[in-house]
């Protein structure tokens, strides 16, 4: 997965892009914006993030990419997600000024919202760069029942990989930069 939030374009996007191409595995992304959009990716996996306090990444991002992209629009590739961004450190949630403070009960309540009446596939709880809250995620999967549920945030062994992939698929991150032995160890 091509993805991140600050200092992401279509040339750094692109450089990531060519280090994995050559892998038999699907190549998806998560672009920033628009303007980062790839050709080549097998999917685009849209974030929406819910427990916005800005509109714009909930939907108007989104409508302005289709309205000046419509004749263009892949569709077949695009994937949309339902983004919970529980990390006030993260600079995701700074960005989209998430409200993060949010108990279990919230949570629960955003992914029944997320898959039972905005109908998303997938599902994203999100500590970004922090290890999150197992009994969350666990509420989270035995809430909802069609949508695939990802967690991203903190993994960074194979003891955290196996915890959180009891109940979500498991995004790897910022280890991969920092100890890619530890890296190893997750996959």
């Amino acid at each position: 997965m091509v993805s991140g939030t600050l200092g992401v374009n279509k040339e750094n996007s692109y450089r990531l892009y060519n280090m994995i191409k050559d892998y038999d595995i699907p190549k998806i992304q998560e672009p920033s914006s628009p303007e980062c959009i790839l050709d080549d990716v097998e999917y685009i996996f849209v974030p929406s993030v819910l427990n916005s306090m800005d509109a714009r990444w909930i939907c108007s991002y989104h409508k302005d990419w289709i309205r000046d992209q419509k004749s263009r629009m892949q569709w077949e590739k695009i994937i949309p997600e339902a983004y919970i961004i529980l990390n006030q450190d993260s600079s995701v949630c700074k960005l989209t000024k998430a409200i993060y403070d949010l108990d279990i009960n919230d949570v629960v309540a955003y992914s029944i919202l997320a898959e039972r009446f905005f109908k998303f596939p997938i599902i994203y709880i999100e500590y970004s760069g922090r290890y999150g809250d197992k009994e969350v995620v666990k509420a989270v999967k035995e809430s909802i029942k069609d949508a695939q549920l990802f967690y991203g945030g903190g993994i960074n062994s194979k003891e955290r990989a196996d915890e959180m992939r009891k109940y979500a698929t498991i995004v790897v991150g910022n280890v991969v930069y920092e100890d890619l032995d530890a890296y190893l160890s997750t996959i």
